[in-house]
């Protein structure tokens, strides 16, 4: 039985193959039986006839009758019964007497018991055979008499066999039987294969119901497609035409089985179905209709037998090809619409994209018309009136209004009844649009002599605001848009509403954020004479951050520069940097070194932090940065510490240009880490480069390239700050920055000599009105003698306080720059605190008269103890400027 066969077992020939088999199975299984039954019963009758054999034959031994007259016949009889027994082929031989007693059996202890059987018979003088279930198990047995010579029965003997012996005997001849059987059945079965094998060729392996079926279904589709069939012979007879053939080609009703040519079809089709050959989307015209005819000649058994042919009418195809091809474009358009328009959250830059994607695939021109508070960001009110925002078209030299004109539409014309309603306005043929020529009646004119003639206004309507309107104009189609096109343009334009709207909303909170971050920056820096600076800043494309810079006059000349950065964009991170510029500004009016500056700073993001509950915008600082440094002009040293900032650049006057080796320090809000200051002394004119990491670090680049480009820049000789901050800018300031950039270059300047005179005070009482002297006789060499008086009056206290309540050494300087500054050093820590005093106290005054009279005054700490100035302003004639 082959594989095939099974798969195929619901085939003709399958269920004929089945069938045939499961006849010879089942007359193998009779014949079988039969022959099993037939053996049995011959078996069972040899075994009685041999059985009634062997016990007449030892019935009729003389030395039977012999041992029977014996006083003890079982001493005889038994060996005789067994040798015969054995000899014969038999499983028992029994001698019994008249009653049934036994004088011999195969098992020894039955000698003397009564014989199971029917001995009636035997006694009677007949041959009795049975089946019985007796000692040995169930056996065949025959029971004969034994005569005397005077013819009485005198006894009896019985010999058989068991049926496990006759069974036995069945048994062995089966194989055989099976032997022959299966022969005859793999005979049978190898017939019956052949046999189905040709059948399932014949009925190409279908059953009866699924030939019925398949001819059922082959008629009703054939006759029920919408595409004509024909099959020709290869004497050009029609041997087949379905119903759509018959009406395609107007065949008569008997057409099949005649020849091809006389059957009324169009000359050129019979011509094809004639020749036989190969066609293939072959278009032919048939009276009014267009046809696509394919044929392919058929091959039954190698040789050329006819053709068959397919007609398709393709009349209506092409009309419906031209409208998918239409949908296909609009739908393409608007995929492209998706994603071209809105690549940025720029109001003018979305509506250029609006006008490239629909030019020239939509329309011929496009305008896109915004009210004018749209460009800054605001919502627009009723009849605000329209600035032209984009234009594009195929050609531009049209008469349309310019890009950027202010328009103010009359409530007559399709824009302003679309921007105020919300709904797509259809102009048709804008030579009969009066309320349109209304707006501009030249202008108008000159767009319809242009070519121009229709228009769809269609207003960009956004979170139930409208923005603006966007104008379709058609000049190069001769038709006019229709509804299709009014429903397309309004779904284009409802896609860009969207983005626009975005970028309008992102307009404003840019806009917020720039006006706030420019608030809380650094308008002009403060007038000092410490450095000459230059400055820049520029926020991120995506929005302002919190990058800052300043420059902070502090006393004694001194100048303090900070630069910070918070993490972050838009306006949390703006007011959180005018926090810290703030909190920077006051931490730096007590005069605190650099590092105790910082740590102070630490400590307030760290509230602020804590304030905040970090799960919106306002919870918490995400992180900040801080570099501070403190230029003394006099001394020449810069104290510097930071928080986690990028490290300063010092250019030396020869243009050699280093990274200052500064301890990083933690970011602020860490906390728990002390903060480490650095000591640098720079000569004249040399420039300290302050700066965020948003100026040397690119997605496009590594950071230590940016650091390399950005000392390559520094490095040049004899430049001032402005021309450093032109070329760093030059060479690395990105297009579209992702992150806020603040540079601050600081060129430094020192206090001459001449401008500074510092004397050491004895520490005896005695000696304050000898450094009176000395100070006014250097006032009068600077040509200050209208502050002498209120200069000694300054000193008199400050170097008295000193002496009385400070410890020595003990150190007075005067500081000639835009003010005059006093300084007394000693080495206390203790700082004196001003108090008012009451009318009857005799002291506490001292301080109070230093207050009144200078501008300003205040203490500061040094490594060896303290500092009290004053500064008093200079008089006009006496200033120094830079």
């Amino acid at each position: 039985m082959r594989p095939s066969l099974g798969r195929k077992s619901g085939s003709v020939a399958g269920q004929v193959f089945v069938l045939q088999v499961a006849i010879v199975v089942l007359l193998a299984a009779g014949a079988l039986l039969a022959l099993v039954l037939q053996s049995r019963h011959d078996i069972d009758r040899e075994a009685r006839n041999r059985s009634v054999s062997v016990a007449q034959t030892f019935a009729k031994s003389l030395d039977l009758r012999e041992a029977l007259k014996m006083p003890d016949p079982s001493s005889v009889l038994q060996p005789l019964a067994e040798e015969t027994r054995k000899a014969a082929g038999v499983d028992f031989i029994v001698v019994m007497d008249t009653q049934g007693i036994r004088y011999s059996h195969p098992q020894p202890d039955r000698i003397g018991q009564r014989f199971v059987g029917t001995i009636a018979p035997s006694l009677a003088g007949r041959v009795h055979t049975e089946s019985v279930e007796g000692p040995l198990g169930k056996e065949i047995q025959a029971i004969v008499p034994v005569n005397s010579s005077e013819g009485d029965v005198v006894a009896l003997v019985s010999a058989g066999l068991t049926v496990e012996s006759v069974t036995g005997i069945a048994d062995q001849q089966l194989p055989v039987i099976l032997l022959y059987i299966a022969g005859g059945l793999a005979l049978a079965t190898v017939g019956t294969a052949l046999i189905s094998r040709r059948l399932r060729r014949q009925t190409h392996g279908l059953g009866t119901q699924e030939m019925t079926r398949m001819y059922e279904h082959h008629d009703a589709v054939l006759h029920a497609v919408r595409e004509g069939v024909l099959i020709t012979d290869g004497e050009g007879r029609l041997l087949l035409a379905n119903d759509e053939a018959g009406r395609l080609l107007d065949l008569p009703d008997d057409a099949e089985g005649r020849p091809v040519d006389e059957v009324g079809m169009d000359r050129r089709m019979a011509d094809l179905l004639l020749s036989g050959r190969v066609a293939t989307d072959e278009v032919l015209e048939a009276g009014d209709r267009l046809l696509v005819v394919n044929q392919r000649p058929t091959h039954p058994g190698g040789r050329p037998q006819g053709s068959a042919v397919t007609i398709r009418d393709s009349t209506e195809m092409q009309l419906l090809s031209s409208r998918a091809e239409t949908a296909r474009k609009r739908l393409k358009l608007l995929y492209d619409a998706g994603g071209d328009i809105g690549t940025s959250l720029d109001v003018v830059r979305t509506a250029e994209e609006l006008a490239d994607v629909a030019v020239p695939r939509f329309a011929d021109f496009v305008t896109v018309d915004l009210a004018d508070p749209v460009l800054n960001g605001d919502e627009p009110g009723p009849g605000a009136d329209m600035r032209r925002t984009a234009v594009n078209g195929i050609r531009s030299d049209h008469p349309l209004y310019p890009l950027g004109a202010l328009i103010d539409y009359l409530p007559s014309t399709p824009q302003a009844r679309g921007y105020g309603t919300g709904m797509v306005e259809l102009v048709p043929d804008l030579g009969d649009a009066p309320g349109w020529h209304a707006q501009d009646p030249r202008r108008a004119s000159e767009i319809v002599a242009y070519g121009i003639h229709s228009l769809i206004a269609a207003p960009l309507k956004a979170r139930g605001v409208v923005l603006g309107v966007v104008n379709f104009w058609r000049s190069q189609k001769p038709e006019p848009f229709d509804e299709d096109d009014l429903s397309l343009a309004e779904e284009l334009v409802g896609r860009a509403s969207v983005t626009m709207d975005n970028a309008r909303r992102y307009t404003r909170e840019h806009q917020l954020a720039v006006t706030l971050q420019r608030s809380l920056l650094p308008r002009d820096l403060p007038e000092q004479s410490a450095v000459d600076v230059a400055h820049f800043y520029q926020p991120a494309q995506s929005g302002v951050g919190g990058d800052w810079f300043d420059v902070i006059p502090l006393p004694g000349s001194r100048v303090g520069l900070v630069v910070g950065d918070v993490v972050g964009h838009g306006l949390h991170a703006a007011a959180t940097m005018g926090r810290l510029r703030t909190a920077v500004h006051n931490f730096s009016s007590l005069d605190l070194p650099p590092d105790e500056l910082l740590a102070r700073l630490d400590d307030l993001v760290q509230r602020m932090d804590q304030d905040g509950d970090g799960t919106g915008p306002d919870g918490g600082v995400l992180g900040a940065t801080c570099l501070y440094a403190v230029y003394d002009p006099v001394s020449q040293n810069c104290t510097m510490a930071r928080a986690g900032h990028m490290p300063p650049l010092v250019v030396a006057p020869g243009g050699t240009t280093t990274i200052a080796e500064l301890p990083a320090g933690p970011p602020l809000g860490l906390g728990g880490m002390p903060f480490e200051t650095m000591e640098l002394r720079l000569a004249e004119g040399s420039q300290l480069v302050l700066y965020t990491d948003g100026l040397v670090e690119e997605r496009s680049r590594d950071i230590a390239e940016g650091m390399e480009r950005l000392r390559t820049a520094l490095s040049h000789p004899g430049r001032d700050p402005d021309a450093s901050r032109r070329a760093v800018l030059d060479a690395l300031l990105p297009s579209q920055p992702s992150d806020d950039i603040a540079l601050l270059i600081a060129r430094t300047r020192t206090l001459g000599t001449d401008r500074v005179a510092q004397w050491d005070v004895p520490f005896d009482p005695s000696e304050v009105g000898a450094m009176r002297s000395r100070a006014a006789a250097q006032l009068e060499e600077w040509g200050l003698e209208e502050l002498v008086f209120s200069t000694e009056l300054i000193l008199s206290e400050l170097i008295t306080n000193a002496i009385r309540y400070g410890a020595a050494p003990v150190h007075l300087r005067l500081l000639r720059d835009r003010t005059l500054t006093c300084e007394v050093w000693d080495s206390s820590s203790t700082a004196p605190h001003l108090r008012y005093a009451a009318g009857m106290d005799e002291g506490g005054r001292g301080l109070f008269l230093v207050a009144q009279i200078s501008e300003h005054w205040g203490t500061r700490y040094t490594p060896e103890g303290k500092v009290i100035w004053a500064e008093q302003v200079l008089p006009a004639g006496g200033r120094i400027l830079p």
